[in-house]
């Protein structure tokens, strides 16, 4: 189960992945895979929502 910060950083990486500097609460979505680091070209690195970490997102707006 995801803490209060987990899901806030769930939701600021499906909403603007680009400005998320790194965290802790980063670490836990990569764990429970519900984030992936993504390599771009010329080689810097963003964050992308997993499927997974999508339906979460979806379901915890839906009841909040």
């Amino acid at each position: 189960m995801l803490d209060a910060h987990e899901f806030a950083m769930l939701m600021l990486v499906q909403d603007s992945a680009d400005q998320i500097a790194e965290r802790k609460e980063l670490d836990a979505l990569l764990e429970r895979q519900l984030a992936a680091m993504e390599r771009l070209a010329g080689g810097a690195q963003t964050m992308l929502i997993a499927d997974d970490g999508e339906l979460s997102s979806r379901e915890y707006r839906r009841i909040h």
